[in-house]
């Protein structure tokens, strides 16, 4: 009896945010017990024990179903999730890889009341969603419910000092549905405050939702003083440019006056490159560059050629190398960078225990410098670039939360452009434009490039 009334709560107030009810509609309706979800199992976290990564299936460890909706803390809302997207850390929490995020939750568990709601023998995942607020805990002052949102990863709170002039210094610095529990990739999520921006009013729910981790990762590293800023004239060497974070990449450094070289696996994606406005790619399937020679063993031959393609294209070495390969590219990105450049590094897709030739570091003064996410501040700089159409959605593909599982396989094996999208509670794609006008100014040849190109 109780699963029934929970299943109509839940259609009332999704029908109601669908509808597009007022602010008193929504907080007078009834709100479910339950919400459909995607997640991990901790009695599940050793099933890939002693696979090779390639061979760890995702759509064998995420689940869907119902799973009981947290007490709201004071500074934090529920919001009905539209959509939301796959990042790759939905795939490493999929694939309990590098570590397991048990892990994470426990240790969250341990900080505060509040903090052990999270502990739980689920993960319910997904660190990107947009959305409508329906409930508002006691302590949020600048969001209402009603309020269409999108939502960025960063999750901290507001007590230790070391997080006041940049919070992603923060010790307790955090991010949202990978090492918190509750996140994006179901119909109704748990938010902090100060994780919620404005949704673009121009885009759909599934274009709004595929934004928020890569473009505000890609601004911090390459718009902010705390990455490697890029300045007119400068030549920015752009690895996996037509993926999630890469095609963000190309259109801040253009964006800031810079030249972007992008660097990409088909001539498909070359293509979507110079319809993005990269006019400078390198087709590095065609050009054949085996970097390592065997697992411990690079070729420093291969580096120069990589260098000395980058020199034909744009007549100089590049001043900034955009890095998130990690141990399949680094060598080669400290090799081409010019003299004094900057590598800065997000990630390590291909392996986190990387090596280089130190002797180019440091005898060349060239710097390798770390970047992770973005603080609110940047993540909302970042947003505006989307809201003002400066910075269009690499949306590929769209799946429905029933398929999530196996988008984390298409992103596990590198088989999409840009971004995969999941409808949450949306019921269709092509919903949630209330400003058309802009969206005609900027032209749907522009908004859907990835998706014309995507051949995955």
């Amino acid at each position: 009896m109780r699963a029934t009334a929970n299943l109509a709560q839940m259609s009332e107030i999704l029908d109601a945010v669908r509808a597009g009810a007022s602010s008193e509609a929504l907080a007078s309706t009834p709100m479910p017990e339950r919400s459909r979800a995607v997640f991990v199992r901790r009695d599940e976290q050793e099933m890939f024990a002693g696979m090779a990564s390639k061979d760890k299936d995702p759509r064998r460890s995420l689940h869907v179903d119902e799973v009981p909706l947290p007490e709201l803390a004071p500074d934090e809302v529920f919001l009905a999730v539209m959509a939301s997207s796959i990042n790759f850390n939905s795939v490493w929490t999929s694939i309990f890889e590098p570590l397991s995020t048990f892990g994470f939750l426990d240790r969250l568990g341990k900080e505060s009341y509040w903090g052990r709601r999270h502990a739980l023998d689920y993960h319910v995942i997904g660190s990107d969603a947009a959305g409508v607020i329906i409930r508002a805990g006691s302590a949020v002052r600048n969001w209402k419910v009603g309020d269409e949102v999108t939502v960025h990863c960063n999750y901290v709170d507001d007590q230790d000092p070391s997080g006041h002039d940049d919070s992603m210094l923060a010790g307790n610095q955090r991010i949202w549905g990978f090492e918190t529990n509750f996140g994006g990739l179901a119909d109704i999520c748990v938010v902090k405050a100060n994780q919620l921006m404005p949704k673009p009013t121009h885009l759909t729910w599934e274009e709004a939702a595929v934004n928020a981790l890569c473009n505000s990762t890609a601004y911090r590293m390459l718009v902010s003083r705390h990455g490697a800023p890029v300045t007119q004239g400068d030549k920015v060497l752009i690895w996996g440019a037509s993926g999630g974070i890469g095609s963000f990449a190309v259109q801040h450094v253009l964006n800031s006056g810079g030249t972007p070289i992008g660097v990409v696996s088909s001539e498909d994606k070359v293509e979507t490159l110079y319809e993005l406005g990269c006019q400078h790619v390198i087709n590095r399937r065609e050009k054949g560059y085996r970097f390592w020679s065997d697992d411990h063993t690079q070729d420093e031959s291969e580096w120069r050629r990589l260098g000395k393609d980058i020199r034909a294209l744009v007549g100089d070495d590049p001043d900034i190398v955009f890095e998130h390969p990690g141990r399949a590219t680094m060598g080669a990105s400290v090799f081409v960078a010019k003299r004094g450049g900057t590598i800065v590094t997000c990630a390590a897709t291909s392996g986190y225990m990387i090596e280089y030739d130190n002797r180019h570091l440091w005898m060349k003064l060239k710097t390798i410098k770390g970047s992770h996410f973005s603080n609110y501040r940047e993540a909302w700089a970042a947003n505006q670039t989307i809201i003002d159409a400066k910075v269009v959605p690499p949306l590929s593909a769209v799946f429905p939360l029933v398929d999530t599982a196996e988008a984390a396989y298409e992103v596990h094996h590198n088989r999409h452009e840009g971004k995969i999208a999941i409808l949450c509670a949306a019921p269709s794609e092509g919903l949630g434009i209330t400003n058309p006008e802009l969206r005609a100014r900027v032209g749907e040849q522009r908004l859907t490039i990835f998706r014309r190109h995507d051949k995955g």
